[in-house]
């Protein structure tokens, strides 16, 4: 599969180094990056969100890794090749993977790589499988299944068994046994959730003990209550020296580390929410790089000693309408009821009210007034860079139409009633802060009656509320995990996708196509599918396309090593890379 690298590679490419009179370096032997993602979770079967794949991909390592600026292309790492059909690693019609395991290789608690560790972290991350985490995806390669459970919470019969039985360890080697071709599967294997624990240490921290007929006991646990929330004992060039939720993270060199010594002796992670804050830090070389919203680019590119690369991110913000609220203790739906103090739980499942929403987010200003036009506007979640995406139509700014819309919904009592409720975005994201407070005011300027509050929620507390049904509105983006569309309009679509689900959406001909799109090779056929399904994004009215990100990334010009990768977000650093001179 090939897609628009040669965009990404020319829009990736450093684009100003200013002149500085060599400042002197500050901390010359370690990173300092100040940003305001929180971190929620180490553990690699339950993480799901940029800033958790920062820590882990340092700190852990995957069986291979994206070629450089590549974004289908990949490297071995713990592997000692990456498997194709010309040098047999690939057999079986595309069914089979046989990865050769890397000797030497040490974990930072003192264990050695074996090819039962890479066995055991496969099975082990795949029986947990955390509701809202990323497990979905090798489940999907190896077992056909989405999920180790029915719509209803239940254990799917058997399912750990097609587990245990899917991956095996044959010598220096492991081998994947895929039920049927899987064409992202390499993708699937670099991302976060496929690093490799090492196998006694895991068990020993409350891990799976690596009975399969134990398993259903190690199966789904509690956010906040997964074994290795606040532990971590990778390959990588980094471990974890210590962890302040909400202050700092501190990574340190590794020096078993099999590969090449990395320059630096440790990096920093800093929260720092206020922008103002984070200016100062880059500025006087406090940090080394700062998050730098799209809204304040011009201030940070009047600064001197500074260099940017800017970046197309294969990664997209929405904001999603929940179909189906859980009333209970919610403070974001009022009274729960139509009646001028509230909403009712389903007050997004009348279509007139999300076209109504749709019409009111203005999509002209907020591209030029918060983004500089430094961004892309999307129209569907098939987004530009990804094979078969096609510009559908977008309900254009119109207060009329939604106006119009809102004396439609639910019969009338909503504009004859009026409503209140929240809308919520992550703290620090100017951007979502933006198209929150923009809905809100052109919502309220149609009627008196309407009142929507904007409220600011810490990311680790916001992921945890919107997959508990807990917003009307939630925004957040999705950064993919693999550079195919069946990662985009699946997991925005589907009625088990990762957002599809806790918008409660759902179309049986949408989860139909969704399935269908993954398992059909001829690429005819997947783009009639996926064009289908970008236009049914449009019709159904499911959320609000908001932006595309091209990230801006600052630098001090001391700093050197970055290598631009429209699959990694504005978190990710490869420490391991960077070098201060």
């Amino acid at each position: 599969m090939r897609i628009a690298i040669a965009i990404i590679s020319i829009c990736a490419l450093l684009i100003t180094l200013l002149p500085n009179a060599q400042a002197q370096i500050k901390n010359p032997d370690t990173f300092i990056l100040a940003t305001y993602g929180t971190l929620r979770t180490l553990d690699p079967a339950a993480c799901y969100d940029a800033t958790g794949s920062q820590r882990i991909w340092n700190i852990y390592e995957a069986l291979v890794f994206f070629d450089g600026s590549k974004t289908d292309a990949f490297i071995p790492v713990l592997a000692t090749r990456v498997p194709t059909l010309e040098n047999g690693g690939i057999t079986g019609e595309g069914t089979t993977y046989t990865f050769l395991i890397r000797k030497g290789v040490y974990f930072q608690e003192g264990g050695e790589l074996t090819p039962e560790d890479v066995a055991y972290s496969f099975k082990r991350n795949m029986i947990a499988d955390p509701d809202g985490g990323p497990m979905w995806m090798l489940l999907e390669a190896l077992t056909a299944k989405r999920s180790t459970r029915d719509e209803n919470g239940k254990i799917i019969p058997g399912i750990f068994e097609v587990i245990d039985k899917a991956i095996e360890v044959k010598g220096d080697s492991v081998v994947l046994h895929l039920p049927r071709p899987y064409p992202p599967l390499m993708g699937v294997l670099a991302y976060s959730s496929s690093v490799i624990l090492d196998k006694e240490w895991a068990i020993a921290k409350g891990c799976w003990d690596g009975n399969i007929r134990h398993a259903a006991k190690y199966n789904n646990p509690a956010p906040g209550h997964e074994p290795l929330q606040k532990l971590a004992n990778g390959t990588g060039a980094f471990r974890m020296k210590s962890w302040e939720p909400s202050k700092q993270f501190i990574f340190e060199r590794f020096d078993r580390y099999w590969g090449p010594r990395p320059a630096l002796k440790a990096a920093i992670v800093k929260y720092v929410e206020e922008w103002s804050n984070r200016k100062l830090m880059l500025q006087n070389g406090d940090a080394d790089r700062v998050t730098v919203d799209i809204p304040y680019v011009p201030e940070v590119k009047a600064m001197k000693g500074l260099k940017f690369y800017k970046v197309p991110q294969l990664s997209v913000s929405f904001a999603f309408f929940c179909q189906k609220i859980d009333p209970t203790g919610n403070p974001n739906i009022g009274s729960g009821k139509l009646d001028g103090n509230g909403i009712p739980p389903d007050f997004f499942s009348d279509i007139n009210v999300r076209k109504a929403f749709l019409h009111a987010m203005d999509r002209k200003t907020y591209r030029e007034d918060v983004f500089n036009d430094l961004v892309i506007m999307p129209t569907s979640p098939n987004i530009e860079g990804l094979p078969y995406h096609k510009d559908v139509p977008v309900y254009e700014y119109d207060l009329k139409k939604s106006k119009a819309y809102l004396k439609k919904a639910w019969g009338g009592k909503v504009w004859e009633k009026g409503f209140k409720m929240v809308i919520t975005y992550n703290s620090g994201n100017a951007m979502r802060e933006a198209a929150a407070i923009m809905l809100a005011e052109n919502i309220m300027s149609l009627n008196p009656k309407f009142t929507i509050e904007v409220r600011n929620v810490e990311w680790k507390d916001y992921l945890i509320q919107y997959r508990s049904y807990m917003y009307p509105i939630f925004i957040t983006g999705w950064v993919a995990d693999y550079a195919d569309p069946h990662n985009f309009l699946s997991t925005f679509m589907h009625s088990q996708g990762n957002y599809g689900r806790y918008m409660a959406y759902r179309n049986a001909e949408v989860d139909r196509l969704c399935d269908a799109g993954i398992l059909t090779m001829d690429p005819q056929e997947r783009e009639k599918i996926y064009t289908r399904l970008q236009h049914l994004w449009y019709e159904e009215a499911v959320g609000i396309p908001l932006y595309q990100q091209i990230n801006l990334r600052a630098y001090r010009d001391w700093v050197h090593g970055y290598v631009p990768n429209a699959m990694l977000t504005d978190a990710w650093e490869d420490l391991k890379s960077i070098i201060k001179k």
